[in-house]
This record gives C-alpha cells, structure tokens and sequence, in this order.
C-alpha cells in the first residue's frame, strides 16, 4: 500500500466512526445522521491531506478559520468542495472571503454584515450566513450577547445580497461533553424565538455548535451543522491546535 492510500484508508476510517457517532446522536432524538452537516475542519492539516478527504465525502463541506489559509488549500484541491469560513472575520478581509466561502459562521454585529451585504452585491455572489452569539458569555469568546441578537438578526433577514439561515456558537473547552449542553440549548431556544417571530426567513433553520469533544450533544441538541476537525485526522500527525477542533 502505497503512502497515499494509507493516508485515504485512515481517513476513511476516522470518517466512518464520526459519522456513526452522528448518527447514534441523532437517533437519540429520533432524527436522522442526514439532519445534521459535517464540515470538516481543516485548519491542522495540510493540502495533501485536504486533497484526499475530497473523494471520500460526497459533498466536501471544509471550514477554516483563516481567510489565507482557505485560499492555500483551495488552490490545492481546486474545484468540489464548499467552503465554510467559521473563525472571525477581519472587515479588510470581506471581499477576499466572498470570492472563496460559500458560508460564513461568524457574523456578529452590524456593520461586518452592512459590509458583507454590500461587497457581495459588488461582486455578484450571494453568501449563506449565519450570526455568532456568545451564549456563554465568556471574553475569549467572540460572537454578539443574546441581548443584541435580535437587531442583528433582523438586520441580516432585511439585507439584500445575503441569506440569513441560523446561529452559531462556540461552547466552553471543557474535558466533560456534557458541560455544553446548556450553551447548545440555549442558541437552540434563541434560534426557535426568532423563527417565532415572524421576522425571519423561512430558511431561518441552521444551528451550528459542537467541535470534536462536544458534537454528539449538540447533535442532541439540535445541531444542523457540525465542525470537526481532530477526530476526522487522528493518526495523521498534529491536528490539536487552535479553537475549532
């Protein structure tokens, strides 16, 4: 076997076990694995390896945090899969970000989404965002206070130029899963009273929470969208690095 092959049969078996926890996660709450989207997050591992996940998803969905290290490993794998830009968004990046992703996690007050709005227009594309709230409250953490959500929320479903269709969050690091639960809940409960509301789209649906130590409970919890990254490279060298894991 060749090293390439190796790489992909590794790969392949760390996907294989991530989605059966999926799909063991959804079944708890009589949904199905195909409820809930994995991106994976391949901000710890270089293109080479990028390049051979391609084949074994049917639909390549990749998050990264940084808008230049997007662009490496885009230029890598060139054409299939969809790009998720999940870690803070600088506003001098904005163009440079809407000519790779296709989502953007990390929307979190008014004028970064005027921004976006407006060079998406500019450019022609029509990104999918989603708005970031601070459910812990934590200072590390970025994202808006549930408090600001709903001017923000409202904002993004009257902007022109991009599609508003749910919440991100980022819960706590903590060495017991469990400890997210509530956080998860919580963006759960926010993103139903907005839908609620009548002020929102109705593609208003998306949740997205839950990293490699926390995703079965946010599955639980409701999760539409998962980002994993340390669990899909294990035995592939150093993927421990950094917030999104």
């Amino acid at each position: 076997m060749n090293a390439l092959s190796g790489v992909a049969s590794v790969l392949q078996r760390n996907l294989d076990a991530v989605r059966g926890r999926i799909a063991a996660a959804a079944a708890k709450r009589g949904r199905t694995a195909d409820a809930v989207r994995l991106v994976a997050v391949t901000k710890s591992v270089g293109p080479e390896i990028v390049r051979e996940l391609v084949p074994l998803l049917q639909d390549a969905q990749f998050g990264e945090n940084r808008v230049a290290d997007a662009e490496e490993r885009a230029a890598a794998v060139q054409k299939g899969p969809t790009w998720h830009l999940i870690g803070h968004l600088q506003a001098n990046k904005v163009r440079r970000a809407l000519g790779l992703f296709s989502w953007v996690h990390s929307v979190d007050d008014v004028d970064l989404l005027t921004r976006i709005d407006r060079i998406a227009h500019e450019v022609g594309v029509r990104p999918r965002i989603l708005l970031q709230v601070n459910v812990s409250g934590e200072a590390s953490k970025s994202g808006c206070t549930p408090e600001a959500l709903r001017p923000l929320a409202v904002a993004a479903a009257a902007a022109g130029h991009v599609d508003v269709v749910g919440l991100m969050t980022m819960a706590p690091l903590d060495r017991e899963p469990e400890a997210s639960r509530p956080w998860f809940r919580a963006l759960r409960e926010l993103r139903d009273e907005l839908a609620r509301s009548g002020d929102m789209p109705a593609g208003f649906t998306q949740l997205s929470m839950g990293m490699t130590n926390d995703f079965e409970i946010a599955v639980e919890e409701g999760a539409t969208i998962v980002r994993v990254g340390r669990a899909l490279f294990l035995g592939l060298g150093d993927s421990s690095a950094g917030p999104h894991r």
